[in-house]
């Protein structure tokens, strides 16, 4: 069973992100801002980091670098509204992310299926 620190500002959105991984088998915390995953993430020891990019307080890239630097084997998932092309450079990884978390880090951008988070969440941690 894996911990996942789940970092999400729509509540409805949190709420079936946070069930689907719960019945994936993972131990899940979720919070509803980027403060707030960062005082989890300081006092517990997570395996995987998802976050929304746009969030009060912290953002996604924020939240995530601070989190690594406590954490430096923690993963990385982004999930966004916006479409992740539009943050990349010419290598094809988004500037703010390779910055903060390295080129590891993935994006799932929505809307996606839960089947999709899930499996893309599976192929993270056995990464």
């Amino acid at each position: 069973m894996s911990r996942i620190l789940l970092a999400e500002d729509d509540g409805t959105m949190r709420v079936f992100l946070s069930k689907a991984l719960t019945r994936a088998g993972h131990a899940v915390t979720a919070v509803d801002d980027g403060l707030a995953a960062l005082e989890a993430a300081t006092a517990q020891r997570f395996d995987l980091l998802i976050a929304d990019i746009v969030m009060p307080s912290l953002d996604g890239f924020q939240l995530a670098a601070k989190a690594k630097s406590n954490q430096p084997g923690l993963k990385v998932m982004f999930i966004t509204g916006f479409a992740a092309v539009t943050l990349s450079n010419s290598d094809g990884q988004p500037r703010a992310l390779r910055d903060a978390v390295g080129a590891d880090a993935r994006i799932l951008s929505k809307p996606f299926h839960l089947r999709d988070l899930v499996e893309e969440v599976e192929k993270i941690l056995a990464a």
